[in-house]
């Protein structure tokens, strides 16, 4: 899996030699001080396999080392553990003089990066350039290399999920805490309350809009916050100040609880829907028809007004000629009122023809998807065109619903809409899967979308519909599911290194911060969000940071060391670097990688001790240091010629005792001893003499040829070594029915030169076999473990033992033995305690007469 293009020149700029491997040893990015040290380029390195870039080279110090390399990134790869190499030698070409190479020492540290199954992603090679620390080894050993990491993009994508709410269609704010500080507001919500981003933002919801105190709000907030369930509004009427003078405005809206990781309430989400605009057309209508009504009720009372007229021409007719006066005025007066009341119903009805024709526009032009269902079927009545196109294959008008889309027979959509058309209870979903066919007979495809499903209601009151307000909002929900897995990846990665790797805004501001935070500042990495960073590290560190910060922040990526007190009882050297996040042409924060380089500064400050110290004796001891090399050289010399007659003796001497061997033999057939009590005496004599010289003249060959050769140091698996040598002795371990147990759990490999471990424990086994207690079964137990760094190996027996408080100093003496009553030359644990001393190791003895012998082995540093 590549690494993400975005977390690259974060890489590039670690401070130290970094390569990022994929599980097939391809290699993914380079660190610019991975280049700059190994003399190579990018180009040459990105999408090559690793072996392939850097082949061993026959006959030299490379074959050894890209073995051992392989070697330990198999091992890294098979038990997901960390693993330090030794110091390995890889020269690198001289770009001044080709076909010349620069001698270079590395320090190699591979480590897995896992996902959160435990899945390999990549194998993570640390190359830190040993050279000078080798040549001056005597001086001081460099005890860790230092590692550097990648960066994060959590930020990145929490500022999409930022955008996304920015840009969506609906009015959506965030209200945090008791006092509901307003932390997210979108350009929608912002519009509808003729306020700014900047004038709302970081202020308590009443302080923002002061207008709103008194008018219910804050109540229903409150009941939200104390019992945890979401408030549904609809059209609830606000008073807000717009544009100088209060307006009222209504609203559909959703109070949302939010919760924390510990599920206790923080805060409210609220999304809402003006709906203004339908509420003020059907108050009109409803305004129009009282008007109607009004209307009616004067015309029956002129009506009733009219027959008592009538009543009153009949039963008086002497006053006919004045009531029909009266009557025609009436009438007139009645005609130019029902003119008047005609015009006004013609003008009420136009007006709401034009609100319908309004309504019916926005319906059709509306962002969202809009549709309306009648009757228990839920047949569709109307789909706007945004609806429609969600289904462009699809026939929906006029056709019930889980018969246009039978794929919704059991969703939750289906049983909601059923809900809302039996209660009358509005019902909203936010991101809700709903797998549909977008034409006929086509695939089923996962879609997501918020929505709200209102019921609708005839004049009388009663339920004849719903309709459905959607978004589609399945690319933003797709890009936060993959949001949330570069996310994690990328958790894992940073988690994995112990380099402090941080994000702070333009406030200097944590927004982020990795696992390695919890040791050094002793609290969850989490909770340093949102926190300044100088109330983190202290106003003294934050003293020694400042500068470089504020150089960060104008745009340029710093390096510095520095010494950092933290705390009273913890200071750090540190290297660190900022890298500053540059966004259209602004910076907005920076990145901060930090280093602990404590123990390469104590380090660099021993060694600059040491050699003042040096300096110091060698300029009082000059002419000593003259006469004792000169001495010390002739010891080495003397040292070296008694090595070389020890190997050329043994060796010279070894093929003229073959052959008398072989001669005796031949004398043995062809003679007949007259006298067979001679024969019963001299032949094993002679035998004896002749197998002794042999046994003593092998091992000093032997003790020659460890003083000749130098064995290279490998990996080597003691189980293996010790089956080797017991196949060797398998005749003495049968004969004396020896029981030999092993324990290589604390140690079961470890770096030694394979021939110089094989010689140590041959004798060592040996001897427990050769120098056995024939009274009680022969048991011999071999283990090893690890202790203060350094590699331990026991052998331990039931066998005759010795005095060791008696016999220790002599105890590795050359041909000095302590049991006679069987065969052995005293050369053994004397080549064993040379090989040890050597590597710089020891061997302890433990053993008392009759109570068997231990040895353990400490092989040197590790």
């Amino acid at each position: 899996m590549p690494l993400p293009d975005s977390l690259l020149p974060l890489f590039h700029a670690l401070p130290e030699a970094y390569l990022l491997l994929s599980p097939d040893l391809r290699i993914e990015a380079a660190s610019d001080a991975y280049l700059a040290t190994s003399l190579t380029e990018r180009s040459h390195l990105v999408g090559q396999l690793l072996f392939d870039v850097f082949p061993a080279k026959t006959d030299a110090p490379e074959a050894d080392s890209m073995r051992n390399l392989r070697a330990s990134l198999d091992l890294v790869a098979a038990t997901g553990q960390p693993h330090q190499m030794e110091r390995q030698r890889y020269d690198v070409p001289d770009p001044d003089r080709p076909g010349h190479f620069i001698e270079r020492y590395w320090l190699p540290r591979n480590i897995p990066i896992l996902d959160a199954e435990g899945q390999l992603l990549y194998l993570l090679h640390v190359a830190q350039d040993v050279t000078e620390q080798a040549h001056h080894e005597e001086q001081l050993r460099i005890s860790q290399v230092r590692e550097q990491t990648a960066r994060d993009t959590a930020e990145i994508q929490r500022q999409r999920l930022h955008d996304v709410l920015h840009q969506a269609p609906v009015a959506i704010a965030h209200l945090e805490g008791p006092d509901y500080l307003v932390t997210l507001a979108n350009a929608t919500i912002c519009e509808i309350w003729t306020r700014t981003q900047q004038q709302v933002l970081g202020l308590p919801l009443l302080q923002a809009l002061p207008e709103l105190q008194g008018q219910g709000f804050e109540e229903l907030l409150d009941g939200v916050r104390r019992t945890g369930t979401p408030y549904v509004g609809t059209e609830i009427p606000a008073q807000l100040l717009r544009h100088g003078r209060i307006e009222t405005i209504y609203f559909n809206f959703v109070y949302q609880p939010q919760r924390s990781e510990q599920n206790e309430i923080t805060g409210v989400l609220v999304v809402a829907t003006d709906v203004t605009a339908q509420v003020r057309a059907r108050q009109q209508v409803e305004q129009q028809e009282r008007q109607t009504a009004h209307l009616n009720e004067e015309l029956a009372s002129i009506n009733e007004e009219l027959t008592a007229a009538n009543e009153e021409v009949l039963a008086n007719n002497n006053e006919l000629f004045r009531a029909q006066l009266e009557l025609q005025h009436l009438n007139q007066v009645l005609e130019a009122r029902v003119a008047e009341r005609t015009a006004a119903l013609q003008r009420a009805q136009q007006k709401a023809e034009h609100q319908r024709q309004r309504l019916e526009r926005l319906f059709q032009q509306a962002p969202a998807a809009i549709c309306m269902l009648n009757g228990p079927d839920l047949v569709y009545e109307l789909v706007n065109p945004a609806y429609q196109q969600l289904f462009p294959g699809r026939s929906l008008l006029g056709r019930p619903l889980l018969e246009a889309l039978p794929e919704l027979a059991g969703q939750r959509v289906w049983q909601t809409l059923r809900t809302v058309y039996r209660t009358g209870v509005s019902h909203e979903e936010m991101a809700i899967r709903i797998p549909v066919a977008r034409h006929e007979g086509a695939p089923l495809e996962d879609f997501y979308f918020n929505y709200i499903q209102q019921a609708r209601f005839d004049e009388h009151g009663a339920i004849d519909g719903v309709v459905v307000f959607a978004f589609d909002v399945t690319a933003q929900v797709q890009a936060q599911h993959a949001s949330a897995a570069i996310a994690r990846r990328l958790q894992v990665l940073t988690d994995s290194l112990p380099v402090l790797i941080g994000y702070l805004d333009q406030e200097r501001r944590y927004q982020f911060a990795n696992e390695a935070y919890r040791a050094w500042f002793q609290q969850d990495p989490a909770k340093l969000l949102g926190q300044p960073v100088r109330a983190i590290v202290g106003e003294q560190a934050y003293a020694v940071t400042q500068s470089y910060m504020d150089r960060a922040l104008a745009g340029e990526q710093v390096s510095f060391e520095a010494q950092m007190p933290y705390r009273q009882d913890f200071t750090k050297h540190i290297h660190t670097s900022y890298v500053p996040d540059v966004r259209e042409g602004q910076v907005v924060g920076f990145y901060s990688l930090v280093t602990d380089v404590t123990e390469q500064v104590i380090a660099r400050e021993q060694v600059q001790a040491l050699n003042e110290e040096l300096a110091a004796i060698n300029e009082e001891l000059t002419a000593s240091n003259e006469d004792l090399s000169e001495a010390n050289q002739q010891l080495t010399r003397t040292n070296q010629d008694l090595d070389n007659f020890v190997y050329a003796a043994s060796h010279d001497l070894k093929q003229p005792v073959n052959n008398l061997a072989g001669l005796f033999a031949e004398v043995r057939r062809g003679v007949a001893f007259h006298d067979p009590v001679e024969e019963q005496i001299l032949v094993p004599l002679i035998d004896d003499a002749l197998h002794q010289l042999s046994a003593t003249i092998d091992d000093l060959a032997a003790l020659g040829q460890t003083q000749q050769v130098s064995s290279p140091a490998e990996t080597v698996a003691l189980a293996r070594v010790v089956e080797d040598v017991l196949q060797t002795l398998k005749p003495q371990i049968k004969a004396s029915q020896a029981r030999i147990t092993t324990d290589f759990e604390g140690l079961p490999s470890l770096r030694y030169s394979r021939t110089n471990l094989r010689t140590i424990l041959l004798n060592l086994l040996g001897n427990s076999l050769k120098y056995a207690d024939p009274t009680r079964p022969v048991q011999i137990h071999v283990s090893s473990w690890l202790e203060a760094h350094q590699p331990i190996v026991m052998v331990q027996d039931n066998g005759l033992g010795f005095d060791a408080d008696k016999h220790g100093p002599e105890l590795f003496q050359l041909f000095r033995r302590f049991h006679t009553h069987t065969p052995g030359t005293g050369v053994g644990l004397y080549l064993v305690h040379r090989i040890v001393q050597a590597q710089g190791g020891h061997v302890e003895v433990e053993s008392q007469v009759g109570q068997g012998a231990t040895f353990r082995v400490g092989l040197g540093p590790a």
